[in-house]
């Protein structure tokens, strides 16, 4: 059952800070029969704290969309700016830096390291980025998504919400600036997708995170303030909605 989420250091979101900033984004694959377009001219922005669906048919370019904002791929043409840092002008080891200090991510399937505890799992990110003081952070917040009596469990010993609450953990035990989240309730049934909804947007609320997710989920999109619609690599609607 969920747990109730308590708000006691909410951020407040800056809507004058930009915290996304897509332009002209293109991607291209090249294959024996000429160059595949998965990503053509895709540019907008997105303010500090903004919660934003990408949503579209199953090829339509959204988790590559995904992976060139989180810095996890290069584009063949256009930018990202992710809180101020020039993705598009890094190299690998710029970008794992920037994502090491400003992005946190959800997964569908879930990518806990099995050979690591819950509490394990949590404490790397704080581990690889250098904090003097990792176990704290980490067992607080995952007794605040309702695991604090799990923390010496491996994956293979928790369920799929279970797993997917300490994803949730691990991704914001660091206060991202900007958390990714693709297909985060895709693996789990509709009762535990429901609560892992309501816990991830309890979680982004308090820390004041921009939150960009990627869904086949209307329900999931329709509780962002903002819908982005591609299709066939292009972006063809923009909506805002009421979050």
């Amino acid at each position: 059952m969920p747990h109730p989420i308590a708000m006691h250091t909410k951020v407040q979101p800056d809507p004058q800070r930009v915290a996304l900033q897509v332009s002209e984004l293109g991607k291209r694959v090249p294959l024996p029969s000429g160059a595949l377009t998965i990503l053509d001219g895709v540019g907008f922005s997105i303010s500090h704290g903004d919660t934003v669906a990408i949503v579209g048919a199953s090829g339509s370019g959204k988790s590559t969309l995904l992976s060139l904002m989180a810095g996890l791929d290069t584009p063949s043409s256009g930018s990202v700016l992710l809180d101020g840092e020039p993705l598009s002008a890094l190299d690998e080891d710029g970008r794992a830096r920037v994502r090491g200090e400003k992005v946190g991510f959800v997964f569908q399937s879930f990518q806990l390291l099995p050979s690591l505890t819950a509490l394990e799992n949590v404490m790397l990110p704080l581990e690889l980025r250098g904090d003097a003081d990792v176990e704290t952070p980490a067992r607080a917040i995952l007794g605040k998504v309702g695991l604090g009596e799990r923390l010496g469990h491996y994956p293979r010993q928790l369920s799929g919400g279970e797993q997917q609450r300490v994803a949730l953990a691990r991704a914001f035990v660091t206060r991202p600036a900007v958390l990714f989240a693709d297909e985060p309730t895709g693996n789990l049934d509709t009762r535990t997708g429901q609560a892992i909804v309501e816990l991830l947007f309890a979680l982004n609320a308090e820390a004041g995170t921009t939150l960009v997710l990627v869904t086949h989920d209307e329900h999931l999109a329709a509780r962002c303030g903002r819908r982005l619609r591609l299709d066939g690599g292009r972006l063809v609607t923009e909506e805002r909605q009421a979050s």
